[in-house]
Parts: structure tokens; C-alpha cells; sequence
């Protein structure tokens, strides 16, 4: 008779699982969707309007969405788990299906830790999410719009128009055919030093002793403008944007004195946009991996700001644990008394979630300042599922309270 009873218990509490898994998880699956539309819809339309301008390419959008979505998807994901808790656990309550689970001896703490494999998957999804997947979207990411801007040069390029790259304002009179050369080309650069070094490395046909007739003074700061014949984009190896000017000449212009010295040349390399001399410097922290985060602190890697390194650590190891927050949240704050319904506290439950992850981002900005310690993370998180512990116990520590004040009383 035991054997029997303890084989249906199992039987009930297999049913009840699977029961409570497909909800919560098929909820959660239409949310996530649904708030990853709404938000990759705001992005897309904003790369839709750079292209129409020109500034980016429309083959890559749906690239750059690709790999901008492990980015949202870190932070969406525990929020949309805890809305599909929120709304099936309402819904047990309005429909009188809690009240029956209770009543077979289940309580809400028991249900909830029927979810147990549920959790572990999303817990490692969002780690595997977190800690590999969005560091590589963004480097990637990164990298297209780096591309995006050596290779589309020409092509924001308009005639009889100023446009603006580097420490260079160009000025095109015409465009040739197939925008692969350049006709009618002003260059203005202001307040930089000649660089006679470079002049001749650029192959620059001038002469040595009208350098030398330039007075000191005028060799500060100065104002150079460029006239040439016709330019031609020149195809580098090393990120860097590049254009042959020919048959011109260049103006060095004292702003102060109105005084300038000119030098004729037939070709004059100029440089639009430097390349990265450390491309990992020039990454963002989100586009930076894991391991190579943990390399700057080993040492066997360099980054201007190591506070910045451990704050962004501590930042992914900790948003797995939203996951069992989300859970122990959810638990107290979706009860509701049968004729409140089940909408009644999703709005205010949403914002205390939304609010204790607001503590973890906070306290990235304030590590990275160098404020706090990493280990505020841990206490953060630790102090975050004390206070869910908190309100999943707070009617039964009340209630023992009064019980034991009453039993003081009686005494």
C-alpha cells in the first residue's frame, strides 16, 4: 500500500512538472519573441535610414541584427522568463489550479523547484550567452562597420559638396565614371605642422631649398590647403582610407599672419582615416572576449583601464543568476486572490525585477570608475536573492511571529 502510494506521488509529480515546464517555457518563448521584435525593430529601422543616407551598406543589416542580438538577448532573456512565470502562475491562481495543487500537499516552493531543469538550461543558455556568444557578435559587429567605413569612401562622396573624414574636409567637383576617380579636389586641413618627412615619402615633387626659405613662425599651426587635378582611392592592407592627389598644389596658411608658402607637386598621397594601431584598444569592452579579459589581468594582454575589465567580469558571471532570481520573484509576487486576476500585479512585479537589475548595471559603470571592488558584484547578487528569499517567507515568519506573541500572551 505504501509502494503504491509513493509510486502515483512520483507519477503526479512527473505529470505536474512536465505540466508546469511546456507552460512556463512556451510563454516564455512568445515573450522573448516578442520583445526581441520590438527592440531589434527600433535598431533596424535606424540601419534602414543610414542606408537610404548612404552610410551603410544594405547587404549587411540583417548581418549587423545577427550579431546585435546575443547583446539584447542577455538582458531579455531573464526578463521574459520572469514574465512567463508571472503569467502562468497567475493564471494557476485565477483559474482555482493553485488552490488544488496546494491542496494536494505542493506547495509554491515545491513548484517551483519542479522547474529545476527548466532553470539549468536557461541558466547555462544564458552563461553560454553572456560569457561567448555576445562578446563575438559584437567584434563582429565591430569589424563591419570598420569595413563599412574604408570601403564606402567614394560612395559617400557628392559632388559639389563638403564632406568630413579624419582631420580632412574634401571637396569634389566631379565624380568619374564608376566613382573611380575624382576630379576638381579641394582639401582643406586645419591647424596641423608640415610634415616634410612624410611629403616625401608621399613622393611629393617639390623642392628642398623653398622649404628651407619658410620662416620658423610660419611652421606652428597652420592651415593647409590642397588643389588638385583629379585623386584616385588607393587600396591598403592596413585599414587605412587613401588618396592620390595629382598635378596640384598644397598652401600652408598662417590664420594669424595671412601669410602662406605653396609647393607644386604631380602626386601627393593623403591619408583620410588612420588604422587602429591596437585593434583591441579600439574595441569595445562588450566586443572583448572572455579569455582575453582574462589575459589583461594575468598580464599577458594590455588595456588602457583594468577597473573596466573587471567590472565587465563581474558583470557576465552575474546575470546567469537573474534566472534564479526571476523564480524566487515570481513565486510571491504573481498570488492573487481569485476575483484580482491575474494582470493585477504583473506591472508593479516587472518593475521590482527591472529594479534589481538595474542594481547589477549600475554597478558596472561604478567599477569601472574604480569606486567599488569587484567583489560588490557577489555581495550584490547574494543581497538580491536574500531579499526574494525574504518575500517568499515573509507571510510564514509573520505568521510565527504572531503565533509566538500570542502564545507569550496566553502564558
Amino acid at each position: 500500500m505504501i509502494i503504491c502510494f509513493s509510486a502515483c506521488h512520483r507519477d503526479e509529480a512527473v505529470i505536474l512538472r512536465r505540466y508546469m515546464t511546456s507552460q512556463v517555457a512556451t510563454t516564455t518563448a512568445l515573450v522573448l519573441g516578442f520583445l526581441v521584435v520590438m527592440l531589434l525593430g527600433g535598431r533596424l529601422i535606424r540601419y534602414f535610414g543610414m542606408a537610404a543616407e548612404g552610410g551603410l551598406d544594405v547587404s549587411v543589416l540583417f548581418t549587423l541584427i545577427g550579431y546585435n542580438l546575443p547583446y539584447f538577448l542577455e538582458l531579455i532573456l531573464p526578463l521574459s522568463f520572469f514574465i512567463g512565470l508571472m503569467l502562468v502562475l497567475g493564471r494557476m491562481y485565477s483559474d482555482h489550479e493553485m488552490a488544488v495543487i496546494n491542496g494536494a500537499g505542493i506547495s509554491r516552493g515545491r513548484l517551483a523547484r519542479l522547474l529545476a531543469p527548466l532553470i539549468l538550461l536557461l541558466m547555462l543558455f544564458e552563461a553560454w550567452t553572456t560569457l561567448i556568444a555576445k562578446p563575438w557578435g559584437m567584434e563582429r559587429a565591430t569589424n563591419i562597420w570598420q569595413e563599412q567605413s574604408v570601403t564606402k569612401i567614394f560612395e559617400m562622396i557628392r559632388p559639389k559638396e563638403f564632406i568630413s573624414s579624419g582631420d580632412y574636409h574634401l571637396y569634389v567637383g566631379q565624380v568619374g565614371a564608376n566613382r573611380e576617380s575624382l576630379n576638381e579636389v579641394i582639401v582643406i586641413q586645419t591647424n596641423v605642422k608640415p610634415d616634410t618627412d612624410a611629403a616625401i615619402h608621399n613622393q611629393v615633387a617639390i623642392d628642398q631649398q623653398d622649404l628651407q626659405k619658410i620662416p620658423e613662425k610660419f611652421i606652428s599651426s597652420q592651415d593647409t590647403l590642397i588643389f588638385a587635378k583629379s585623386a584616385t582611392q588607393v587600396d591598403t592592407n592596413d585599414g587605412t582610407i587613401a588618396l592620390d592627389l595629382h598635378q596640384g598644389r598644397r598652401y600652408e596658411v598662417n590664420p594669424m599672419s595671412k601669410k602662406y608658402s605653396q609647393i607644386g607637386f604631380e602626386r601627393y598621397r593623403i591619408t583620410l582615416s588612420a588604422a587602429q594601431k591596437n585593434e583591441e584598444r579600439s574595441m569595445r569592452i562588450e566586443g572583448v572576449s572572455t579569455a582575453q579579459l582574462f589575459e589583461v589581468l594575468s598580464g599577458n594582454a594590455k588595456r588602457d583601464n583594468v577597473n573596466e575589465v573587471l567590472a565587465e567580469i563581474g558583470y557576465r558571471f552575474s546575470l546567469p543568476w537573474l534566472i534564479i532570481l526571476a523564480v524566487m520573484l515570481a513565486v510571491p509576487l504573481s498570488y492573487v486572490r481569485p476575483r484580482q486576476g491575474r494582470w493585477l500585479k504583473l506591472i508593479p512585479a516587472i518593475f521590482i525585477f527591472v529594479a534589481n537589475v538595474l542594481v547589477l548595471i549600475s554597478l558596472k559603470e561604478s567599477i569601472t570608475k574604480g569606486k567599488l571592488s569587484i567583489w560588490t558584484y557577489p555581495v550584490a547578487v547574494v543581497s538580491l536573492l536574500a531579499f526574494a528569499l525574504y518575500l517568499n517567507y515573509h507571510q510564514t515568519i509573520v505568521a510565527r511571529l504572531r503565533l509566538k506573541r500570542h502564545s507569550e500572551q496566553s502564558s
